[in-house]
């Protein structure tokens, strides 16, 4: 089997392929356009623990990874549509998971553009390049920040998101619709996974495990939006790929007794089918602040703030439906997760 894994120089897709390459006898392509949304040298850190050296990169050249020959690695952004297409004709990709994007939902208030070029425009470069290679399977990340002003808790994949209040959670919902009209005209099986705040070793530095992290150890104050009343669906990065890893094998079906009077937007009569993958425990971001203090021996100084833009109160993934068809559900405690964070970091920040 051979896969394409977009944006494996990000947080899950270099997670991912760590775990494919072990665990399976696949044939790996991981692309990524290394922009500079946050730290570029973070992402070439991750590349280089991956086998991959950024001297060895050239816009649109695979690299073969020095540690795990059945990897290689192909600076590509997704809006070029010409040498994707090339890639795929080349290639003959069995599955294809999709993990690129623009991501960060306060971002998205300032730099519109920036979504609908890689989210809306590349994921679409890549329907089409799947439709016509006869791909099996297509995996895309959409966000748990779909359920917007949802209000409904634990959130459900059966429940309608047609209210976000970010442009990211917009174009992720976009990538959902995009999906179900190529799975019902063209039969594509395709699966997308609504992430619930996804955290851990090798994470993302505008997130805000990172963000508390470093400032304490800096002794700076840490900013804490809506005074601390919020709460989120930590989920391991782990428990993140195990669910990738088993949804891939397990290419989307037609929903049995699926009906157009009463849709339900989980599946459909096509072969198309969301997944939450979340730990389903909400923790409280106070208390999360109160784990990492505990983690690192040390207190944050707290700088209370309104809630911003585009921001929700609380996330609670019901993830029945992950249990119910792969027999798998994410369980990391919180204080497990966050202690791995800060010895990885501890050790990341010695080397840099």
């Amino acid at each position: 089997m051979k896969i394409l894994i977009t944006g494996t120089a990000g947080f899950i897709g270099f997670h991912l392929v760590n775990k494919l390459v072990i665990d399976t006898d696949w044939e790996i392509v991981g692309l990524d356009s290394i922009n500079d949304y946050y730290d570029v040298q973070l992402k070439y850190d991750r590349l280089a623990e991956s086998g991959i050296d950024k001297t060895n990169i050239v816009e649109n050249k695979p690299v073969t990874s020095s540690l795990h020959k059945k990897y290689r690695f192909v600076k590509l952004k997704l809006e070029d549509k010409e040498n994707l297409d090339a890639l795929f004709k080349k290639e003959q990709f069995d599955y294809v998971c999709n993990l690129a994007a623009q991501a960060g939902v306060r971002y998205s208030i300032t730099n519109p553009y920036a979504y609908l070029e890689s989210n809306i425009q590349g994921f679409l470069n890549i329907l089409e390049a799947c439709r016509h290679n006869q791909v099996k399977h297509l995996v895309y990340a959409s966000s748990s920040s779909v359920y917007g002003l949802n209000e409904s808790m634990p959130f459900s994949v059966h429940h309608n998101v047609d209210h976000p209040v970010s442009l990211y959670a917009a174009s992720k919902k976009s990538n959902e619709l995009m999906a179900h009209t190529y799975s019902q005209l063209y039969s594509l099986p395709t699966t997308g996974l609504r992430f619930f705040t996804v955290y851990g070793p090798w994470g993302r530095p505008d997130m805000a495990l990172y963000l508390f992290t470093k400032a304490m150890i800096e002794n700076k104050p840490i900013n804490v939006f809506n005074n601390g009343k919020m709460e989120r669906d930590f989920t391991y990065i782990d428990d993140i790929v195990e669910g990738v890893y088993r949804v891939i094998k397990n290419p989307a079906q037609p929903t049995n007794n699926w009906t157009g009077i009463n849709p339900d937007p989980s599946g459909s009569v096509a072969p198309y089918k969301l997944y939450n993958i979340g730990n389903n425990s909400p923790v409280k971001l106070m208390d999360f602040i109160a784990t990492i203090e505990e983690c690192l021996g040390r207190k944050a100084e707290k700088n209370l703030m309104p809630i911003q833009p585009g921001d929700v109160y609380k996330t609670w993934a019901d993830a029945r439906d992950l249990m119910d068809d792969l027999g798998y559900k994410p369980d990391t405690p919180i204080k497990k997760g966050v202690q791995n964070f800060v010895n990885w970091y501890l050790q990341y920040t010695r080397k840099n």
